[in-house]
Parts: structure tokens; sequence; C-alpha cells
């Protein structure tokens, strides 16, 4: 027979396993992660009819080649473009990732280790991370058990996700918190009895919500003093916890005396919790002063040019805005006693206050069946010696009235019992109070305060900055919860430097939040238990949860492997490879994506990259060489027909 007729049956196979590798190309041209082959030819075997010979010198004859026939074609070999990245995907699936680089994905069946670029995963009913056309786990490392946020790279492990610990982040109680903004002495509320009201939201170790409620008070700006205490401390429903559980509550000083501001008006006479009590008030002529001059006669005769105060205590405030102007107005008194500022018909008249908002003098209170008592207007009362605390007010003992102030330097010495002070000024809270004076308008003020679980700030005059927050010029002061009533909560560590006193346009902003400050930025706010609500995969492979608490926990990373040959991997079907002696081993720990300098993309997935202009243009020629070795088939079975008819 003639060896063409081989030649192109070797053709012929060897073209059709071509044309089937073509076929499976185009067939995978949608398969995700899917990488294209191609094949190469090699010539199957020659038989050699004459060997060469070489010249010879003697004879002189040349050498001859050597005569060799061929027998056709072989498949030389298969090769996988596994280098070629595949173009992305986008899912928007979080569990569809995407390998940029030259790195696997590990993945077992139970028995043993495959590898895959098709990222396709999902958290199966155990919660491990799998395929999800094959169900193979995912395999990676696990955290490490000293160092939570950190990964121990060791051998390879499936990837358990959804554990009953990470579906919750457990609670934590607050240990730290930061006061920042600004004190402005000129805020209505932080001159006010209450002060200006700083909440602190704090959790304790069950994760409870609960709000310390706090009062910043002006102190005395010219000395830069402030001072906050601690007022009470609410529930998540807004409920005290009660005075059981406060007084195991400490927060700064203890019995700390500051100055204070805090006026109170005088009532009008005949008013307040009994009705046997008189008021009465004696006032003194306005001296005379310059530079207005005005002349009439109120409260005796008066000449010359008032002062502000006298004004403002006879006309009122608007009495001094009207006179205080550039260039001076015309003044006078008229028959009523009422002041005329300017040129009639260009008048404005002020009229003369009554007796009780005049500059006082002193102020008298009687009660039926007691001498009259008479406070010295500026003269500073405080509570007499031998006292004890009686229903929130101080009691003499032995009782006489039952409760009385010492006016200082009063001759003959005065006293006002509580009483009395309830008639004058309503019923105000003296629990506190030190020392009071009475001033030029029969107001009572309270200039000294005792107060407990208070924290006096300090601030520079000069430049506002902070200076200290009691004793501490770190400024830390510690919350300290005491007794059985308290064993859930942690002591919470206050910091103050980060608040400073400015001028802010009368709105002090002080305010306090759980967390730590500077390098502790954020430690120690304590959270309530959380709920897992995502997961999301970095491009390194590590995997967090996050929960609704703000928390978040790492909970592994997906792990990889690179071989020195990844073109030797052996095809398994289902997107999987596996090692072969060519392709070089794993190690059973493998490697992080990022050493070989590739990442991972969540969200997408990697596509074939199969190139379909190259299958058809592969295809054509494939084609027209498997005609043309059916053609040799033909023409040499024409020749054997010839040979067999020459014997007819």
């Amino acid at each position: 027979m003639m060896r063409s007729l081989y030649s192109g049956v070797a053709g012929l196979k060897t073209h059709q396993t071509k044309m089937d590798v073509i076929g499976n190309n185009i067939a995978n041209v949608n398969t995700t992660a899917y990488k294209a082959q191609n094949i190469t030819f090699n010539e199957l075997m020659y038989q050699t009819t004459k060997r060469a010979s070489g010249a010879s010198a003697e004879t002189g004859v040349g050498g001859t080649n050597a005569n060799q026939i061929g027998l056709g074609v072989k498949v030389g070999a298969i090769n996988t473009n596994i280098a070629t990245q595949g173009a992305m995907q986008t899912t928007n699936l979080p569990f569809d990732i995407a390998i940029t680089g030259d790195a696997f994905f590990v993945v077992n069946n139970g028995l043993e280790n495959y590898f895959t670029r098709a990222g396709s995963f999902y958290i199966d009913g155990a919660g491990n991370l799998a395929m999800t056309s094959t169900g193979y786990n995912v395999m990676g490392w696990q955290p490490d058990t000293d160092n939570p946020n950190n990964i121990r790279k060791d051998t390879v492990t499936a990837l358990r996700l959804m554990t009953e610990a990470n579906l919750t982040y457990p609670p934590e109680a607050t240990t730290m918190a930061t006061v920042s903004g600004i004190v402005d002495q000129n805020d209505n509320d932080i001159n006010a009895r209450n002060g200006k009201v700083m909440n602190l939201e704090f959790y304790d170790n069950l994760g409870y919500r609960y709000t310390a409620r706090f009062a910043v008070h002006l102190e005395d700006a010219d000395s830069g003093r402030y001072y906050t205490r601690l007022v009470d401390i609410l529930d998540a429903n807004g409920v005290s916890i009660g005075e059981d559980r406060l007084t195991g509550v400490s927060f700064g000083m203890q019995n700390l005396e500051v100055m204070s501001n805090l006026t109170y008006p005088l009532r009008a006479s005949g008013t307040g919790d009994t009705t046997d009590y008189s008021i009465s008030v004696s006032t003194r002529a306005v001296a005379p002063a310059t530079p207005i001059s005005i002349s009439g006669t109120v409260d005796g005769a008066i000449t010359g040019t008032p002062t502000q105060a006298e004004i403002e205590a006879l006309y009122g405030l608007d009495a001094w805005a009207a006179v205080n102007v550039t260039p001076a107005p015309n003044l006078s008194i008229n028959s009523s006693g009422s002041l005329v500022v300017g040129t009639s018909p260009n008048t404005t008249t002020f009229s003369h206050l009554s007796n009780v908002d005049a500059n006082i003098v002193d102020v008298t209170v009687s009660r039926s069946g007691l001498p009259a008592v008479t406070l010295p207007v500026g003269s500073a009362a405080k509570p007499q010696a031998n006292v004890a605390a009686v229903n929130n007010f101080v009691l003499v003992t032995p009782a006489t009235d039952p409760v009385s102030y010492t006016v200082a330097g009063a001759t003959p010495p005065v006293t006002l019992d509580v009483n009395q002070i309830r008639a004058l000024y309503g019923d105000i809270p003296m629990d506190d109070v030190t020392e009071f004076i009475i001033d030029s308008r029969g107001a009572l003020v309270a200039t000294m305060r005792e107060l407990n679980d208070v924290v006096r700030l300090e601030y520079d005059p000069s430049s506002g900055s902070f200076v200290r927050a009691g004793d501490d010029p770190d400024g830390n002061v510690v919350m300290s919860f005491e007794g059985t009533l308290n064993t859930n909560f942690s002591d919470i560590s206050i910091n103050f430097t980060s608040t400073l006193m400015s001028n802010n346009n009368g709105r002090a902003t002080i305010g306090a939040s759980a967390g730590g400050t500077g390098e502790n930025r954020g430690l120690g706010a304590g959270r309530r238990i959380g709920e897992m609500i995502e997961i999301i995969v970095q491009d390194d492979g590590r995997i967090y949860a996050n929960y609704d608490n703000g928390q978040s926990r790492l909970l592994g990373q997906i792990a990889t492997a690179t071989f020195p040959n990844p073109s030797g991997l052996e095809k398994k079907g289902d997107n999987l490879y596996s090692a072969t002696m060519n392709s070089g081993e794993f190690d059973g720990i493998g490697e992080d994506i990022k050493v070989g300098g590739g990442y991972m993309t969540s969200g997408v997935l990697e596509m074939s990259n199969v190139d379909l202009s190259s299958e058809f243009t592969e295809m054509i020629t494939t084609q027209r060489g498997f005609q043309a070795n059916s053609r040799i088939i033909t023409v040499s079975d024409s020749l054997l027909e010839e040979l067999t008819n020459l014997k007819r």
C-alpha cells in the first residue's frame, strides 16, 4: 500500500483533534474563567531509504544526503493559555470574586485540594464559603486566637464564616469619654441655676444604654473658672436610675465650694407661701453726678448729672439708652416725676419706677409675733454655725424658728429664716447655698454654693486654652461606680482637654461623647450587642463582618496558590485544576495574593479568555488542512486503482 495513503489518514486524524480543541474553546466562550487551549502538530516519523554519505578524498566523490520519506503527522502538544487574563464581568454579588494576577483559589471536596480561577462562591447551609457549582469549600486561613485582628497563616482550612460566635458582636461597657467644644461666659444657660445641660451616652457591660446628665456653670469669668457637676443618670427610657444607685456613683469632688452668681428677684409684698408677711424697702436720693445736666424733684431734690446706675434705677434700662447718645439730648423732670428726653415735640418720656425697683438701701421683712428683720444691701449672709441639713434646708441647733442665716457685719446681728426667704423670694432652693447677698435692687444673689459630684474647669484667662480639670492638668476625671447595684458598670475616664474658653456669640457648644481622644480616639466608647448586617471581602482576600453596632470583625482570609508552570496544571472539569509533577506542588499553606502583586475584586467574575476571531480563523485553516489531507487519500486511491487495472 502507498505510504501517502496513511499520511493522509494521519493528517485527517490530527486535524480532527485540532477541530475538537477549537470546538471546545468556542463552546466555553462564556464559561467563567475558562482558559482557551491551542494545539500544535509534530511530524509523525520517517522511513529512511538511503542514509547520508560523506565526501571521499580517495575517490574524489562528494557526499550525498539521506533519503527519508515521511509517514504523516501527529499531535505535538495541547497547551492551555492560562497566563492570559480574562475580561471582568460585574455581578454586584459580594461573594463573586475575580483574581487579577497569576494566582488560583484553593478549594477542597473533602478529600483533596483543587485550584480554580472561577470565583463564584456563596455561603452554604453550614455557614461555609463554597463554590456555587460544586459545593467545594473555599480554603483559607483563620484569625489568630491571641490577636483576632491578625491572620495566622498555617495549613489551609475551610472558611466557615457564619458561626454562632460570628453572628453577633458582644456588648462592652464604656470606659472612656471626651468632652469638647466652647464655654462662653455670655451663654444664658451657662449662667442659669440649672446650668447648660451636657449629656453623655454610655453603655454597661450588658449593652444597656444610659445617659449621664451633667450641668456646666460659669464660676468666675475673670479667673477663667467654670465647673460641671453630675446631675442624674437616666436609662434608655429617660427614667432616672434612682437614688440608691446614684449614691454609688461619684464624679470629681465632694463638698466643693464654688463661686456663684444665681439671682432671685424680690417678690411683691403680701405674696408667698404665707400672707402674714409684710415687705418694706427704703431708698436713697440719687446723688448728683456729671456730665448730664438735669433738674427737678424725684425722691428729694436732685440737680446735676445722674450716673448710669442712677438713671437705670429710677427710670429703667431703656432710659439710659436714650440719654447716653451724642450729642447729649435735653433732659427734664416733669411734675409727675417722669424723665423727659429731647425737645418738644420730639420728646420721649420715661415714668419713674416704683420704690421696689428703685435704688434700694435695705430690705425689711416683718412677721406677726416676731421682730422685723432688716437686711443691709450688699451684706454677705451665711448659715449659722452648728447646722444640719433637714428637708433640704439648714436647721439651727437648737431650733428656734427653725432656719436662719446670719448677716455678717450687721449691727445688731441680723438673722433671716427660710420662711422669710420664701416670703421675699419664693420657694427657691437654698440647700446648697453657703453664702448670699442682697443686691441694690433687693434681689437675693447666691454667691457661694457647696456641691457634690462636681469638677472645677480652669482656663487661661488670656488665651482661653484649657489648664486643668480638678487637680489634673491632663484633664482626666473618673466617673466611678461602686456598690452591688452598679456591678454592671465600668469606671469611665472623661477627658476635658479638648474644651476651650472663647467668645462664641453667647452660645456655648461644650458637649460629651463616648470614646477616647488623641492616640486612643474612639477606644473605650462601649457598645450594645451587634447583629451581623454584611460581609465584605477586601482586595487581599480578608473577609470582614460588619455589625449594626458599628463594629467589624475579621472572619478569615482566602488563601491562593501559585505554580512555577501553571500551564502544567491538569484540567479536571467544573473549572477545576489539579497539580501535576510538571506544574509544581502545592505546599498546603498557600500565599497571600498580595505577595505576587495580585489582588481580588469583589462583585465581579473573570470571563473566558477565548478570542472568537482567532478561533474562527483557526477553524478555517483546520478545515482546509482536513480537505487537503482527504485529497491525499483520494489521489492515492486513484493511483492504487490504476495499479490494479494493469491486470485486466
